[in-house]
C-alpha cells in the first residue's frame, strides 16, 4: 500500500514538474512572441508614419502662383539662352525612326526651363543664372550616344545630362556622367537594372517610374481592383526593358492575383513594321488581355495591326496612350485600353494648380503651327508628357535649393528629397539607390461622352476622335515600391522605403 502511494506521489510530482516546466517555457516564449508582434506593429506603424510624413510635408512644391507669362513659348521656335548658364544636355533621338521621342520629351522639358528663365533663372554659385537646354541627338544608336554625351561634357561643359528613351541608351548616359562626375537625370527610361549594384553610380538619379512599379501596378489593378480577366499575353520589345517589365508583371500576378496567368509571351525587335506573325499566335492563344510596354512608333503599329486583324482585346500598357496613334485607330478601336499613368491623379484637375498649368499649356498649344507640336499629342501635357515636365521642375527645384551646380551639393539635396507636383501628388527620391517613390494611376479608356469624370473642367473631354480616360484607380505607393538591389552596399539592411 505504501509502495503504491509512493508511486502515485512520485507520478504526481512528475506531472507537477512537467506543468511547471511547460509554464516556464510558455512564459519565456509568449513574451518573445508578444514582443515580436509589437515590433512588427511598430515597423508597420513606422512605415505608415513615414508615408504620412513625407507625403504631408514635402520639402518643396510646384507653385502655380509663380507660372510666368508663357505666351512667347513655342517648342518649334524656342531658342535657349547661352553663355554663363546652368547647362543641361537633353539626350534623345531627334533623327531617324524614333525622332518623335526626342520631340515628345523636349517640349515639356523646354516649357519648364522657359518658365524658370522667365522668372529670372536660378541663384547658383553666387549669381543668378538662366538655364540652357541643349538638344543632343543620340539617333537611338549606342555608339552615337556615348560620343554625344562626351561631347556635351567635354566641349559644351554641361552640368546635367538628361534623358532618354531606351534603357540601353540611358545606361550609357549614366556611365558617362559617372565617369566625368556630372549629374545624370533619367526622366524617361524605366529599366530597374540601371540602378542595381552593377550599374549604380551616385551621380545618376531616376525620378522616372521603374519596370517593377509598372508590372506590379498593373497586376495589382487586375487582381485587387478589376478582378475579371485572368489570361494575359505578353508582347514586348526585345531588350532589357521589355523583359524586365514582363518579369515584374509576372511577379505582381503571384503577389496580387494568383489566379491570373501569362499564357503566352513574345518579344519583337525595336521599330518593327510587321506584327502579323506575333498577332497570329496571340489571336489563337485564348488570351483575354494583351500586356505590352511598347513605346512609339511600335506602340501605334502594334495596336493598329491588332485591330485590323480583328483582335479587339484590352491592352494593358504604359505608353500606348499616344493621342495621334489613338486618333489613327478611332474611338471603337481604342475603347479597350488600360493605361498605367505615372503623372496624373483622378480626376485630372482635382488640384487648382494643375488646372492652371493645363490652361497655360493648352493656350499655347493652340498657337503652335509646326508638326508635330500642333497635333493632339501635345494638346494637353497629361500622362507621360506631364511627367517629363514635372520631373524637370523637380530637378530645377533641387538645383535652386542646392544653390549650386556642384554635383556634390545637388546630390546632398536630392537624396531623400520630397517634392509636390502641380496635381498635389508627392514624390520621394529614395536616398540609397536614387529611385523615385510615388503613387501611380491606372486608367480605363472610353468614348468622349464618358470622359467628363476624368476631364473635370471645360470642355469635359480629352479628344473627340478617340477613346481616352474615363475612369482612374489610384495605386498606393506602398503597393508599388520600386525594386531595391540589396547587393548595393548603400541599400543593405534597409527596407523598401529606404529606411
Amino acid at each position: 500500500m505504501e509502495k503504491e502511494i509512493g508511486m502515485k506521489l512520485k507520478h504526481g510530482m512528475v506531472l507537477v514538474l512537467l506543468f511547471v516546466l511547460s509554464f516556464l517555457v510558455a512564459a519565456s516564449v509568449q513574451p518573445a512572441a508578444a514582443l515580436a508582434a509589437k515590433a512588427d506593429k511598430k515597423v508597420k506603424a513606422a512605415k505608415a508614419d513615414s508615408v504620412d510624413k513625407w507625403a504631408a510635408k514635402p520639402n518643396a512644391a510646384f507653385d502655380a502662383g509663380k507660372i510666368s507669362d508663357m505666351s512667347d513659348f513655342d517648342p518649334d521656335t524656342w531658342v535657349s539662352p547661352t553663355g554663363d548658364t546652368i547647362k543641361i544636355a537633353y539626350v534623345n533621338s531627334f533623327s531617324g525612326a524614333a525622332a518623335i521621342n526626342g520631340q515628345l520629351h523636349f517640349a515639356p522639358i523646354a516649357f519648364a526651363v522657359h518658365d524658370i528663365n522667365k522668372r529670372g533663372g536660378i541663384w547658383v554659385d553666387g549669381k543668378k543664372k538662366l538655364v540652357e537646354l541643349i538638344k543632343a541627338d543620340h539617333m537611338s544608336k549606342p555608339d552615337q550616344c556615348k560620343k554625344i554625351c562626351e561631347r556635351m561634357i567635354l566641349q559644351e561643359k554641361v552640368h546635367i545630362l538628361m534623358g532618354t528613351s531606351g534603357g540601353h541608351l540611358m545606361k550609357i548616359i549614366n556611365e558617362t556622367a559617372g565617369k566625368y562626375k556630372v549629374i545624370a537625370v533619367n526622366e524617361a527610361s524605366v529599366v530597374d537594372e540601371l540602378m542595381n549594384a552593377a550599374n549604380f553610380n551616385r551621380y545618376a538619379f531616376m525620378p522616372s517610374i521603374s519596370t517593377e512599379m509598372v508590372g506590379r501596378g498593373l497586376a495589382y489593378y487586375y487582381g485587387q481592383i478589376r478582378k475579371k480577366e485572368k489570361k494575359f499575353y505578353v508582347l514586348n520589345q526585345d531588350y532589357s526593358f521589355g523583359h524586365e517589365l514582363a518579369d515584374a508583371f509576372k511577379r505582381g500576378l503571384k503577389e496580387y492575383y494568383p489566379e491570373g496567368q501569362v499564357i503566352g509571351e513574345d518579344y519583337h525587335k525595336l521599330f518593327l513594321t510587321d506584327f502579323a506573325p506575333y498577332l497570329t499566335k496571340l489571336k489563337a492563344s485564348g488570351a483575354e488581355v494583351i500586356f505590352s510596354g511598347d513605346w512609339t512608333p511600335d506602340s501605334g503599329n502594334l495596336l493598329k495591326q491588332a485591330r485590323q486583324m480583328g483582335i479587339n482585346l484590352p491592352v494593358a500598357n504604359l505608353f500606348m496612350d499616344e493621342p495621334n496613334e489613338l486618333h489613327d485607330i478611332g474611338i471603337e478601336g481604342t475603347k479597350a485600353m488600360v493605361n498605367l499613368n505615372q503623372q496624373d491623379v483622378f480626376p485630372m484637375f482635382k488640384d487648382p494648380a494643375r488646372a492652371k498649368l493645363h490652361k497655360v499649356w493648352h493656350a499655347q498649344w493652340t498657337t503652335w503651327k509646326a508638326s508635330p507640336y500642333n497635333t493632339h499629342l501635345f494638346e494637353h501635357a497629361l500622362s507621360n508628357l506631364g511627367a517629363y515636365m514635372q520631373y524637370t521642375y523637380w530637378m530645377l527645384s533641387v538645383i535652386e535649393r542646392a544653390k549650386s551646380t556642384d554635383p556634390e551639393k545637388i546630390i546632398k539635396v536630392w537624396e531623400g528629397d520630397t517634392y509636390k507636383f502641380a496635381n498635389g501628388k508627392v514624390i520621394k527620391m529614395r536616398a540609397c539607390d536614387h529611385k523615385g517613390i510615388q503613387d501611380l494611376l491606372v486608367t480605363e479608356f472610353g468614348p468622349p461622352d464618358q470622359q467628363k469624370n476624368a476631364f473635370n473642367i471645360p470642355p469635359y473631354y480629352f479628344f473627340k476622335g478617340c477613346s481616352y480616360v474615363t475612369q482612374g484607380h489610384r495605386i498606393p505607393a506602398e503597393k508599388v515600391l520600386p525594386w531595391m538591389d540589396q547587393k548595393l552596399d548603400r541599400c543593405k539592411g534597409k527596407n523598401d522605403w529606404g529606411e
